[in-house]
C-alpha cells in the first residue's frame, strides 16, 4: 500500500488522493511524499547534515536556505550537536531521527512510515515512538504509518485501518477499533480477544447468542474465580510482567487468556489450579 501511495507501484483499482488532488497517475517525484524507511536508507559516506540536506539539494534550494532549514530541523529532532558526525557513528535511534529529519525538511504533503521502529530494542523503541508522535504533531504533516505492532498502532494513531491480506477490515479511532471490533479478525489481531462460539457461551457464561455469532471478550474483561458452579477450568500458565498477571486457562480444548493488574488481585492462582471465569464487561460484544 505504501508503495502505491508513493507511486512506486500502480494500483489495480481505485484512486490516490493526496491533499484533495488526484495523484493516481503522477510519477513519484511529483507527489511530494516523504518516506521513512525501516532500514533508515541513509548515505553512510555522508555526515548528518549532508544526509538531511540531500533532498533540498536535489530540489535546487538556495544554499543559505538549506543551511537554515537543516539546522532548524536538526534542532527539532535534537540532533543539532551531531550535525558533523558520520552516519556510521550513530545509534539506531539517532539514525531514525536523522531519517525523519531528512523527510520533514522537504515539507512534504504526506509522510509514509514503513515500520520505522522494528529494528530498535524495546526501551529505545518506546522512547523513539514518543519522539515520533511529538515531531509529527509539531510538523503538522499527515502521516500513514504501517506496523504489525498493535500497541504501536493504538499509541501513535488518530485513526486506524486494519488490513488482512490487502483488504481493509475496519477503520476508526483507536479506542473504537479496540472496544468495538467489527469481525473476528479485528477482535483477535487488535485486542487479542478471547473468541467464544455459541456453545461455549452457554456452557461457560450462560449467555445465549446465535449460532453464526461469536462472543469476543478482551483478556482484561475476564476474571478467574476460586468458586465455580459445575463448570471448572484449569490454569495452565501464569506470566507475571510487573504491572499485570496473564493467565492461560484451559476449558476443554480452548485456551482462554485473562489479563489482570497484579496489585488488584485478591486471589493469585497457580498452574494446575481449577478456577471459574467471570465476565466483567458491561457490554456483550458479538462479532462474525
Amino acid at each position: 500500500m505504501l508503495r502505491i501511495i508513493a507511486g512506486l507501484e500502480f494500483a489495480d483499482t481505485g484512486k490516490i488522493i493526496i491533499g484533495g488532488a488526484d495523484s493516481t497517475d503522477l510519477p513519484p517525484q511529483k507527489r511530494n511524499v516523504g518516506i521513512v524507511f525501516q532500514n533508515y536508507a541513509l548515505f553512510p559516506n555522508m555526515t548528518v547534515f549532508e544526509n538531511v540536506a540531500y533532498g533540498l539539494s536535489i530540489k535546487k534550494t538556495e544554499k543559505n536556505n538549506i543551511q537554515k532549514k537543516v539546522r532548524d530541523v536538526l534542532e527539532k529532532v535534537q540532533m543539532e550537536h551531531k550535525h558533523n558526525k558520520n552516519i556510521s557513528t550513530l545509534s539506531g535511534g539517532e539514525q531514525q531521527r536523522v531519517s525523519l529529519a531528512r523527510v520533514i525538511v522537504t515539507e512534504p504533503d504526506l509522510i509514509l512510515f514503513d515500520e520505522p521502529l522494528s529494528n530498535l530494542d524495546y526501551s529505545l523503541r518506546l522512547e523513539t515512538r514518543n519522539e515520533l508522535k511529538r515531531l509529527q504533531r509539531e510538523a503538522g504533516i499527515t502521516s500513514v504509518y504501517v506496523t504489525h505492532d498493535q500497541t504501536e498502532a493504538l499509541a501513535l494513531s488518530d485513526r486506524i485501518a486494519v488490513l488482512n491480506k490487502g483488504i481493509i477490515q475496519q477503520t476508526g479511532i483507536p479506542d473504537d477499533i479496540y472496544y468495538n471490533p467489527e469481525n473476528k479478525f479485528v477482535a483477535d489481531f487488535i485486542g487479542h480477544a478471547n473468541l467464544f462460539d455459541s456453545q461455549l457461551c452457554r456452557e461457560l457464561f450462560q449467555i445465549k447468542i446465535d449460532s453464526d455469532e461469536t462472543l469476543a471478550v478482551l483478556p482484561e474483561e475476564l476474571i478467574p474465580l476460586d468458586k465455580y458452579d459445575n463448570i471448572s477450568c484449569k490454569v495452565i500458565d501464569v506470566q507475571f510482567t510487573g504491572f499485570s498477571v496473564e493467565y492461560a486457562i484451559l476449558f476443554k480444548d480452548k485456551i482462554i487468556r485473562s489479563l489482570l493488574p497484579s496489585k488488584s488481585l485478591n486471589n493469585k492462582f497457580g498452574i494446575g489450579e481449577e478456577v471459574g471465569l467471570k465476565i466483567v464487561s458491561e457490554k456483550i460484544r458479538k462479532v462474525k
